[in-house]
């Protein structure tokens, strides 16, 4: 539970990480954020890998219900 300055300067750090071509594995539950930053996404429900996949695959085509249902709850 960061306050907004600080996950703000986390975000930009990780971005900063991205471009120097480090490999990184992130937790979020910042969806947009993953989606602009992550090139692969794991999407896990009930510890369970529900979909894998190209990041922005998974976000513009998911091909599970469960993945398709959370994603239209978090950005509608």
């Amino acid at each position: 539970a960061l306050d907004p300055q600080l996950t703000h300067e986390v975000l930009d750090m990780i971005l900063a990480l991205k471009q120097q071509r480090r490999d990184l594995i992130l937790v979020t539950h910042e969806m947009a954020f993953a989606r602009i930053a992550a090139d692969h996404v794991l999407y896990i429900d009930g510890g369970k890998l529900v979909e894998h996949g190209p990041a922005e695959q998974l976000f513009t085509d998911p091909q599970t219900p469960e993945l398709r249902a959370f994603l239209q709850h978090i950005l509608s």
